[in-house]
């Protein structure tokens, strides 16, 4: 992705976030040279990734298939592991009409998937077999704002604004927005984007960056190269 497109996606996302009533912390705002400043004392945003993130998930066909998000607050995988302490994380996604965040699973983070305003969020849903991989006759059993629900291998859930589904590891999901775009939250155990997301097909999370003009604000696929 040119790194002017992913400049001009932070702009709008921010907006239409805002219209929503949601505002992003401080750090959101700074730029690149203000996080160099203040690296030392934002060592938790840096070691766990919280910020901005956009992907294409190296298709290079951000409209058909990508997202928006934004990790606002996560933990440790130390303190998962260790029963105690920061073992949660929390996210602002935007799905938009179409935009197909494809099938994938996570081993470790289990999650809540909310519709926070917007249009239509579709859930595409499917079970694991006995390993955990992908079973395309496998259907399971999912939590929709705390009542429980059986799904169909294939099932697509269709959550209005406010609605939510509770999806645990071995949960295989893709989701897109119907009828319009949706600010999406998820709420979840730590999130660990570089190791625990599973895709169904050999496909990357991250962009690759074209860097035909200077970053806005970091992404936090940045902070390695630009934080050190």
């Amino acid at each position: 992705m040119k790194r002017s497109r992913i400049n001009e996606i932070l702009a709008t996302s921010d907006e239409m976030i805002r219209s929503y009533g949601f505002v992003l912390p401080p750090f959101a705002y700074w730029s690149p040279d203000e996080f160099k400043q203040k690296s030392k004392t934002a060592l938790h945003v840096i070691d766990s990734r919280c910020g901005w993130d956009i992907t294409d998930y190296g298709a290079g066909r951000f409209e058909e298939m990508g997202l928006f998000l934004f990790t606002l607050r996560n933990g440790l995988l130390a303190d998962l592991r260790s029963g105690g302490g920061m073992c949660y994380a929390e996210k602002l996604l935007i799905s938009r009409q179409d935009q197909l965040s494809p099938m994938h699973t996570h081993v470790i983070k289990a999650e809540d998937i909310i519709n926070r305003g917007g249009a239509t969020l579709i859930i595409e849903l499917y079970g694991s077999d006995d390993d955990g991989a992908f079973a395309e006759d496998q259907g399971g059993t999912v939590w929709c704002d705390g009542i429980r629900r059986d799904y169909a291998a294939g099932e697509k859930l269709r959550l209005a604004p406010g609605e939510s589904v509770t999806l645990r590891p071995g949960d295989w999901h893709a989701f897109w927005g119907e009828g319009g775009d949706v600010l999406v939250g998820e709420v979840s155990t730590v999130n660990d984007d570089e190791t625990d997301n599973i895709f169904r097909e050999p496909i990357g999370r991250f962009a690759t960056i074209d860097e035909d003009v200077d970053p806005m604000h970091l992404l936090v696929s940045d902070y390695r190269a630009w934080l050190g």
